[in-house]
């Protein structure tokens, strides 16, 4: 299966967004210290966030890496074939990027990228673009966009408490 988008792997530098797609950018400020930071990237890159979420990840893999497929599962109603597009595990940054695949239904990218700044702070953000990629999604229309932003929202508190974070935004 191939992308449904061209513009594989944008969300990784951090750019404008593709022309006819919208944006997404939620910031979620998880803690401070090295401890966080840790606990949060490992949660990130081996699904236990979007689980805890209550998101189902269906995938063969224990941890992201370019070239995973991952199906990603909403209340046994919902299938989007993904793949992992890009990883990243440095000193004060980690995380993933997948794109969508045909049956999904919105087209375009979303990264889980956990940073730790200079001052010690965590945060959790939640990038990406997208459009409907199926009539149910273009019918959502709001609804959709708003279910986008509450979901990358959700998984910045899940991550908090995961992390051992505090509970400032």
């Amino acid at each position: 299966m191939s992308f449904t988008y061209d513009d594989v792997g944008a969300t990784r530098e951090r750019g404008p967004c593709p022309p006819g797609f919208r944006p997404l950018h939620v910031r979620t400020r998880l803690g401070e210290g090295e401890r966080i930071f840790r606990r949060a990237a490992e949660a990130v890159l081996t699904w236990e966030m979007h689980r805890e979420a209550g998101i189902g990840i269906e995938t063969g893999a224990l941890r992201a890496a370019p070239g995973v497929d991952v199906t990603v599962t909403l209340a046994g109603l919902l299938r989007a074939p993904c793949r992992v597009v890009w990883t990243t595990e440095e000193y004060r940054r980690a995380g993933w990027a997948y794109g969508t695949l045909s049956g999904h239904p919105e087209s375009g990218e979303e990264a889980f990228v956990v940073d730790r700044t200079g001052d010690g702070t965590v945060w959790l953000t939640v990038t990406g673009f997208s459009r409907p990629a199926r009539w149910y999604a273009r019918a959502g229309g709001p609804a959709t966009r708003g279910f986008q932003h509450a979901y990358a929202r959700r998984c910045g508190t899940v991550l908090r408490r995961l992390s051992g974070g505090d509970e400032q935004d």
